[in-house]
């Protein structure tokens, strides 16, 4: 599937072995419409994809995901911490609640992946 190699490590790392068909066709980069049960992998289908996508060279922010929920946006942030764990991915959670001092030092510092929510 073209996975990069560290990510595909994060991947089995995660407790995954095998991608779900939806998750199949967003990794090989078809767009994907999702609505499914809570534990299916939609959040770690687009933690694959956020991560696959990022070149770790640049310390731009490549990839913006934005959630519902703070919750969600917590969650996609571990997620993809967890998941780009072996490629050094950096990823900062802009979530209501949380200082923004905080928030603007993370991303001049700079991230790969900002989650965010509404």
């Amino acid at each position: 599937m073209g996975i990069n190699n560290d990510l595909l490590r994060g991947i089995y790392h995660h407790g995954f072995e095998k991608p779900s068909a939806i998750q199949q066709r967003a990794i090989e980069g078809c767009d994907v419409i999702a609505q499914a049960q809570f534990g299916t992998g939609k959040t770690s289908m687009i933690g694959i994809v956020a991560c696959q996508m990022v070149d770790t060279s640049s310390r731009e922010v490549q990839v913006l995901i934005l959630s519902p929920t703070r919750e969600l946006a917590s969650w996609t942030e571990k997620t993809i911490l967890a998941l780009g764990d072996y490629m050094s991915i950096q990823v900062h959670g802009c979530i209501g609640g949380k200082s923004m001092v905080e928030d603007i030092r993370k991303l001049e510092y700079g991230v790969h992946v900002v989650s965010n929510s509404r």
